[in-house]
């Protein structure tokens, strides 16, 4: 009787207990009709497409940014060519939302402003309650940059636009104010501007023109810029293609530096303005699908996680530090090589987004969509690679020392030397393997006259730079190819 009895016991309890476990419907979180989809690191409805057929343009996400609890984003098209693209804001929903303040246009700048409480992307200003304003003055210019204000930062910013134009915006009233045409300022001559970066640092405008196709390639023109204003007066520092500037400020990093892009025959370049001075460094390419101006879209350098930079230049994704001890920078380490187009970055929620510029009026309906995921699956993305060097049928001096060129975090090495030389030549290779400007010799590298030589780095070796130079004048090629 008394066993009866327990399981009668045990049952009622099990039913009271699975009645108290049973949630109640009326004090359940409302759950969404339907969740979004996703496909690995895409959610296809996030989005930005031309509407209907026959555009002859793009569809691109030209910039990004985490503001209002939400992420801003700003489409773009080529030339201010095509219609229905905007302003775009996402949610924790995950449901992309275009804004009725939205504007078709060419757009890629963000800047968030802290003394007004104001984010700019694009021809907007969306203050810290997510409501957006637009300066109208702005409207059709092709946005590339905004950044602080030399004089008055509290109040003012600059912008820049693709086509050299050079505004001053009161942040209050949004009114604007053209400073320069930077296209006469910097005297580019007989050649198609492409503006694409500015920066504010060390008492300093730097601005970045990425103009590049065969007259360059060929020696015929000089269309690139990279450009520096104090205030009163512009100074070109080179005549290259440039197609980012971004900077550090003082906290824990040795000094402020600003950190510029670009590239040449040769190979990738590095230009970092420390202390006052502007330095050289070189760096492979990882495809020649970036060679000319139009195809770089837009290869940025942001603050990707807390005092983390990420640089994408030529198809490599890097790690840059932002630390310049001794007036020289540190373990610039490559990332991964891509095919991707990646015109903004940044963080979001905990995931590292990427916007894109993916398929254009060429393959079907103009459209390009985000990529989320996290910091370290860039390290997935493909193992680095790529060519490059500090001479390409370069005129050198006898004992002129060549810009440094990145060796670290390659794999296989090969160095490939050739001159024009009636004579031997002897190259002297030495490299710095602590990554602080140390230099010790390598080898000793004896080509013939009008000769060639390659030398197989053994496995396993790197350095963080090397460099090389010429016991005679003459008119050579050092070139390396990282596997």
């Amino acid at each position: 009787m008394s066993r009866m009895w327990g399981l009668v016991c045990a049952a009622v309890l099990s039913c009271l207990s699975t009645a108290f476990c049973q949630p109640d419907p009326s004090t359940e979180s409302p759950r969404p009709a339907e969740l979004p989809l996703r496909v690995e690191h895409v959610f296809p409805q996030i989005t930005v497409m031309a509407p209907g057929a026959g555009s002859d343009s793009e569809a691109g996400i030209g910039a990004l940014i985490p503001w209002a609890d939400r992420l801003w984003l700003v489409g773009y098209v080529a030339h201010i060519r095509g219609e229905g693209l905007g302003l775009y804001e996402l949610r924790e929903d995950m449901i992309l939302r275009k804004r009725p303040e939205s504007i078709t246009g060419t757009f890629a700048n963000r800047m968030v402003h802290w003394p007004s409480k104001q984010a700019f992307i694009g021809p907007y200003a969306i203050d810290e309650k997510g409501n957006v304003r637009t300066i109208e003055a702005l409207k059709g210019v092709r946005l590339t940059a905004t950044i602080e204000n030399l004089t008055d930062p509290k109040n003012k910013v600059y912008s820049l636009g693709m086509e050299g134009e050079f505004y001053e915006v009161e942040v209050n009233t949004l009114e604007a104010v053209k400073l320069y045409d930077l296209v006469n300022e910097l005297q580019m001559k007989d050649c198609k501007p492409h503006f694409k970066g500015a920066f504010t640092g060390q008492g300093r405008v730097v601005v970045a023109n990425n103009t590049y196709d065969q007259k360059e390639y060929l020696g015929q023109r000089q269309g690139g810029r990279l450009a520096e204003w104090d205030g009163k007066s512009w100074t070109v520092i080179e005549t290259n293609p440039f197609v980012e500037v971004f900077g550090a400020g003082e906290a824990s990093t040795g000094g402020p530096a600003i950190f510029a892009t670009g590239w040449d025959r040769s190979s990738a370049i590095l230009r970092t303005r420390i202390n006052g001075q502007w330095k050289r460094y070189r760096l492979p390419k990882a495809s020649q699908s970036w060679e000319h101006a139009w195809f770089t879209e837009w290869m940025r350098i942001r603050q990707a996680q807390t005092e983390r930079f990420i640089m994408d230049l030529q198809g490599i994704f890097y790690d840059l530090s932002q630390t310049t001890y001794g007036g020289n920078i540190w373990g610039i380490r490559p990332i991964s090589t891509h095919l991707r187009v990646v015109p903004d970055f940044c963080f979001w929620r905990g995931m590292f987004v990427m916007a894109g510029d993916q398929i254009d009026h060429d393959q079907g309906q103009p459209q390009s969509g985000l990529w989320f995921g996290d910091i370290d699956d860039l390290w997935r993305m493909g193992k680095p690679g790529g060519w490059g060097g500090p001479w390409r049928d370069t005129v050198v001096k006898a004992g002129e020392i060549s810009d440094p060129f990145l060796m670290t975090g390659f794999d296989q090495k090969v160095l490939h030397l050739t001159h024009n030389s009636q004579s031997n030549i002897r190259f002297l290779v030495e490299v710095d393997f602590l990554g602080d400007g140390s230099w010790k010799q390598y080898a000793s590298l004896n080509v013939p006259a009008r000769g060639y030589l390659h030398h197989e780095f053994p496995a396993g070796f790197s350095a963080h730079w090397v460099r090389l130079q010429t016991d005679t004048d003459c008119t050579a090629t050092a070139y390396f190819f990282y596997n």
